[in-house]
């Protein structure tokens, strides 16, 4: 690789590294009712959100300048998608802090089981999908790719319960929703370290799978 493309790679594994931290502090936020430390959350998404930019520029500019070929190609192809949903993964981080700072009265979640599973089975998967980039693992983007289905399996269990728990306590109707918009928050994350992975296995194979 030449020091542009060094530069790149640089660049999208320190976003990669601080949307990963942004998404372990937002659960720690969430499950221990920080509104704190959700706020550091905002505060940070504007960093990853500044950083973003100048890896989208610096991909359009390798691109005019030094026209890359090959595998240099498919990297400044992937680290544009990647960039892109590394911050969309920010960005859904920061809703969910959101909501930890609305949200004060806790305790009426306490009766919806496996929201902490889901939201550390997301986390799971970011992490995965950064670490397949780093180490270019064909395989381990594979395996991120099939634990969405556990994470859709977890949401699914989640808004099943949580319209129950509509029926029964209409009264926490307002709380429950905002329960339901978090958790799809994360599966949500899931789906987008998803597609990471999937750019991750094209970068490595040369093969899309994202329609197979």
């Amino acid at each position: 690789m030449d020091a542009c493309i060094l530069e790149l790679e640089k660049q999208i594994l320190n976003l990669g590294t601080m949307v990963e931290a942004s998404i372990s502090r937002v659960v720690t936020a969430l499950t221990q009712h920080d509104p704190l430390m959700a706020k550091a959350i905002l505060h940070e998404g504007e960093e990853i959100d500044r950083v973003e930019v100048e890896i989208h520029e610096a991909c359009l500019q390798i691109l005019e300048t030094e026209r890359p070929t090959g595998f240099d190609l498919r990297f400044v192809v992937a680290t544009l998608k990647i960039n892109d949903s590394l911050e969309r993964i920010g960005d859904l981080a920061e809703n969910v802090a959101d909501v930890v700072i609305e949200v004060g009265d806790w305790e009426r979640f306490h009766g919806v089981p496996g929201v902490q599973r889901l939201a550390e089975a997301a986390q799971k998967m970011v992490k995965m999908s950064i670490q397949a980039l780093v180490q270019r693992d064909a395989t381990l983007a594979q395996e991120v790719i099939r634990l969405d289905d556990d994470v859709d399996t977890k949401y699914k269990k989640i808004t099943e319960h949580l319209e129950l728990e509509f029926d029964r306590t209409p009264e926490n109707a307002r709380p429950l929703l905002k329960l339901e918009y978090v958790t799809r928050q994360f599966e949500r994350i899931g789906d987008v370290a998803t597609n990471i992975s999937e750019e991750v296995f094209y970068l490595v194979k040369g093969e899309i799978i994202r329609h197979r």
